[in-house]
């Protein structure tokens, strides 16, 4: 059973945490999440405290460790979600201080807005395709507060909203249908200089969409669900890479085009 007050506890520490821009360090073993059901527990009340001190309700959410490197990495062996606060959508270009951040990350994504509500269970590629209005190039903005990943606990950076501050977006594309998504090729480049290449095939089980499902599913299991209007980022086609103060960075997918951020 969830300790609704332990959660709460565990929550409050991660906000705190955040305001004071102070290192990720998980939580004491006190706090620390006993299995996944805790650890949405504490993120569903991080999320509250965010909203009500500022940030807005959630206008979408993220797809992270879609691959398994990545869920090696964090220990723990399936695709996490974070939720994305309406003050944390910017549209491209967007220009933000690096000082803001612990420790900035940037991803290259292709981004899904919905047009309608995916609730229950069940959720496949092809049928939350009818729920897609649009796709955009993105950056995802994370702050992993400049944790030791060799130290990590999963269940500790799901708690923490999957370490997601933000994302930028491009253009919308509505033709989306006349596009092969898995084969377009996507850049993340940092003052010209291209760090990172992949197609839309590196999203989970090789298509954006098999990302949103799971989201969906996920969600449904625990008595959440993804809304029209919805923002989802369906996962990066690259590595993550770690910008500094006075980079530009710039994440361009064919056919779809592109998306900028500039930090002071």
């Amino acid at each position: 059973m969830i300790d609704r007050e332990r959660a709460a506890a565990a929550a409050r520490r991660f906000f705190d945490e955040h305001r004071a821009g102070e290192r990720f360090t998980g939580l004491p073993e006190d706090l620390r999440p006993r299995d996944i059901d805790e650890a949405h527990a504490i993120q569903d009340r991080l999320q509250a405290f965010n909203e009500e001190h500022g940030l807005g309700p959630l206008a979408g959410w993220k797809v992270a460790l879609t691959t398994p490197v990545m869920q090696r990495l964090a220990g723990i062996d399936h695709p996490c979600a974070g939720g994305i606060h309406e003050a944390y959508v910017y549209r491209s270009p967007v220009t933000l201080r690096a000082a803001d951040y612990v420790r900035i990350g940037i991803e290259a994504e292709i981004a899904v807005r919905l047009s309608a509500d995916l609730a229950g269970g069940g959720h496949t590629r092809d049928s939350v395709a009818a729920a897609v209005a649009a796709v955009a190039p993105s950056i995802e903005i994370v702050d992993d507060r400049a944790c030791d990943y060799d130290a990590l606990d999963g269940l500790a950076l799901v708690a923490d909203n999957s370490f997601n501050f933000g994302v930028v977006l491009g253009p919308e594309t509505t033709k989306w249908r006349d596009l092969d998504l898995p084969a377009v090729r996507g850049r993340l480049v940092i003052n010209d200089d291209v760090v990172g290449e992949g197609d839309g095939e590196a999203v989970m089980g090789g298509h954006p969409f098999e990302a949103v499902a799971w989201l969906a599913n996920a969600l449904a299991a625990r008595g959440r669900k993804l809304r029209a209007g919805d923002i989802v980022m369906t996962g990066s086609i690259v590595a993550t890479k770690w910008p500094a103060e006075g980079d530009g960075i710039v994440v361009a997918i064919d056919s779809l085009g592109e998306a900028r951020l500039d930090l002071t």
